[in-house]
């Protein structure tokens, strides 16, 4: 499931069709169940507004989730500039080889960081990481000789600003994989399909009102694609940029 809910589009045009597709259900079965027991739909408002209303329910509570993940992605991607930029400031509290080497190297750092946010294909992700990882290491040693060599509370400082740069990656990484859970995609689907199915045997001319019937899966798709492309921090419209790392780049690289 977690490959299309990360392109919403999918997530949009499979919903609609399985959607669509459980309103025809509905009325079939209603128009069976006429037949057979002429006065047995007459509570079948009953279930379809219940089932509407869990998946309003649903719906608004999973929109709630993915809104707070991405407001917690771009609060991590500030504080990640930030913690650069702070510790571009420190680094010249070091002896000015060493100031000189690790500047240099926190705009390197940066340049992958604003590449990670903007990658989308998974191969390119891959080599990021693997790549991250190494400017990561490249950083701590070039800050490490300089802080063996003098041990006092100011460069103290310049060892934990480091450290905050480290773990600022950790933080956005660990923020980007915590999405929606694939049980509570599934409940939402499942919500939908019963209740779209309830729409369809509750309706009683729907060969003659099909569109408008048709606007409830319509609806609920849209709901769905909205959801999965804020919960999504790649893929779709709505996704986190890197606005302050690429301002923080533009400012340390002024000529």
């Amino acid at each position: 499931m977690r490959p299309i809910l990360d392109h919403p589009l999918w997530v949009l045009l499979i919903t609609f069709s399985v959607l669509s597709a459980a309103v025809s259900l509905g009325a079939a079965l209603r128009r069976i169940e006429v037949k057979r027991n002429p006065q047995s739909t007459a509570d079948a408002s009953i279930v379809q507004n219940a089932t509407l209303t869990l998946l309003a329910l649903m719906i608004g509570f999973t929109f709630s989730m993915s809104i707070n993940r991405y407001d917690q992605r771009k609060l991590y991607e500030e504080a990640e500039a930030n913690a650069i930029g702070t510790e571009y400031l420190r680094a010249d509290l070091l002896p000015t080889a060493y100031a000189t080497a690790t500047k240099l190297n926190l705009k390197k750092y940066l340049q992958y960081r604003i590449a990670e946010y903007q990658a989308l294909a998974p191969s390119d992700i891959q080599k990021l990481d693997i790549e991250l990882e190494r400017q990561q290491n490249l950083l701590w040693t070039t800050v490490l000789p300089a802080l063996k060599e003098h041990q006092t509370p100011i460069h103290a400082l310049v060892a934990a600003g480091m450290n905050d740069v480290i773990n600022s990656a950790s933080y956005t990484q660990a923020a980007w994989l915590n999405r929606i859970p694939a049980p509570a995609w599934a409940l939402l689907f499942i919500i939908a399909i019963f209740a779209s199915i309830a729409v369809g045997f509750s309706a009683n001319s729907f060969k003659a009102n099909r569109t408008l019937f048709l606007s409830i899966p319509l609806v609920v798709s849209v709901s769905f694609f909205l959801i999965a492309d804020i919960d999504g921090p790649r893929h779709g419209i709505i996704k986190v940029l890197p606005v302050n790392l690429i301002g923080l780049d533009l400012q340390l690289n002024k000529p």
